[in-house]
């Protein structure tokens, strides 16, 4: 599969985003980048979720934290659509180091 279309699938929901892995195969680099800044994406959400068990504090940083994953998510599907490979904020740098074995 063309890796601009997997890069794309990769960021439509967590079964899109397994599909993308299984499917890189042999593993092409833009697709690879995308799968690692949607985990990357993935993680904040789970974090923000966590977070929000802290109230009131926990309410307020948790949710800035989801809305910063929708901004993420948003911006690193527009990068996987014009086939670009360009890191989402904050984030993106890390998740292409953490995860590099992806």
């Amino acid at each position: 599969m063309e890796a601009k279309n997997l890069a794309i699938i990769s960021y439509l929901t967590l079964l899109g985003w397994i599909l993308a892995l299984v499917l890189n195969n042999p593993k092409q680099e833009l697709a690879s980048f995308h799968i690692r800044q949607y985990l990357g994406i993935i993680l904040l959400g789970l974090a923000s979720g966590l977070v929000m068990i802290i109230p009131l504090v926990g309410w307020i940083v948790g949710f800035v934290g989801y809305i910063l994953a929708l901004v993420f998510w948003v911006m690193g599907l527009i990068s996987a659509i014009k086939g670009e490979m360009k890191p989402v904020p904050i984030i993106g740098v890390k998740a292409q180091e953490w995860f590099k074995s992806l």
